[in-house]
């Protein structure tokens, strides 16, 4: 079956960006520069996306210097790592300057296909029609929770490090966290002047010196193009992940306030099992194992693999045309989900959205295609 793209009017809807965090403002502001309308739906009551929502003591991992959106730098010492809230107020700084239309308090519950336009379904029930789609709604709300073996009789405290706040509460306790990356190492660091800590990890840390030759590494990043290097080749390097410890983690590691060990293989009502031998009681598990992309109001439209993540090529939907992601990890590059890099992405991917949406096929001849068959390279 063919389709004629001469009978196919231009669409007045605007495009819906759902998300209002670091991503979906970046894209916002692409599609403003390109003079598309759009609307940006955000479930939060701030255009910031989920950082208030993240613990207390959070900075970014890279500093002030590198990690603005374009045109609006960090004021203040670019040398100096933002904290949580410094971050929530700047990202709503930045949208509040943008000529665009943010709902907030507007959860996205599905998204289904029209005849020539999505259709964006909210919790409350409110339908909007929509040229084209940008999912730029993170992963704060799909935190990933590994099974453990035992898990069920555990009578321990176990929690996702997108529930803990502060180190206050665990004074004196006996407290694994669980992970290997950033957060990990930034949780564990807080929380050992108070309580007696292990990080559990299931591969070696892997650490990237926080200066060198005199500059931050994130010059180093940017100015060597490593910011760059696309995801396929990042798989290749391997590791797992790198830390860029910037509150401390290995000095505090050296003067032996906290250790690291290798994971431990199953839960057993207040204990955890070390190995045969060995089993040790413990009051708190925190779980610094990353999160999912949160998307599941594309499954009904069938953009999904079975686990719930995108079906795409460098965020671009190779399931459903005037569908993009913003936002992914590791979506195009190293930076792609961070202050620094998403800008780039979204400038990628909504270039090719605003030409599907004027028609440029027809605008260069090609009245009729028969869509091939969808072919997935790994």
């Amino acid at each position: 079956m063919s389709l004629d793209l001469d009978s196919r009017p231009p669409s007045d809807a605007p495009v819906v960006v759902v998300g209002a965090g670091q991503s979906g403002l970046a894209a916002a502001r692409a599609l403003i520069e390109l003079d598309v309308p759009v609307v940006v739906l955000e479930s939060g009551d701030r255009a910031s996306g989920s950082w208030p929502h993240y613990y207390d003591s959070l900075r970014l991992f890279s500093p002030a210097a590198y990690s603005s959106m374009p045109g609006r730098p960090f004021v203040g010492d670019p040398d100096r790592y933002p904290a949580r809230d410094e971050v929530a107020d700047y990202l709503e700084q930045f949208a509040a300057a943008l000529p665009v239309e943010i709902r907030t308090n507007t959860r996205v519950a599905t998204v289904r296909q029209g005849d020539r336009e999505f259709v964006v379904v909210t919790d409350d029930g409110w339908e909007f029609p929509a040229a084209g789609i940008v999912a730029a709604s993170g992963s704060f709300s799909n935190p990933y929770r590994p099974v453990f073996p035992g898990q069920t009789s555990f009578t321990g405290r176990l929690l996702h490090v997108a529930e803990y706040r502060n180190p206050l509460p665990y004074t004196g306790m006996r407290v694994i966290v669980v992970g290997a990356g950033d957060s990990a190492a930034q949780v564990a660091n807080e929380l050992a002047p108070l309580a007696d800590v292990t990080l559990a990890v299931r591969h070696p840390l892997r650490f990237i010196p926080q200066r060198i030759g005199g500059e931050d590494v994130h010059y180093w990043l940017r100015e060597t193009g490593f910011d760059s290097l696309p995801a396929a080749w990042l798989s290749k390097i391997g590791g797992g992940s790198l830390i860029t410890d910037s509150v401390g983690f290995q000095q505090t590691l050296a003067d032996g306030l906290l250790d690291v060990r290798p994971m431990f293989t199953a839960l057993d009502r207040n204990r955890v099992v070390w190995s045969e031998d060995e089993r040790e009681r413990v009051d708190a598990i925190i779980l610094a194992t990353g999160y999912r992309p949160s998307l599941d109001y594309l499954r009904e439209l069938g953009a999904l693999d079975p686990y719930g993540g995108p079906l795409h090529v460098g965020g671009i939907s190779t399931t459903h045309l005037g569908l993009v992601y913003v936002g992914l990890e590791n979506q195009r590059s190293f930076a792609s989900n961070t202050l620094r890099g998403v800008s780039a992405d979204a400038a990628a991917v909504v270039t090719p959205l605003v030409a599907w949406i004027r028609d440029a096929p027809a605008a260069v001849g090609i009245t009729e295609y028969e869509p091939a068959p969808l072919t997935l390279v790994n």
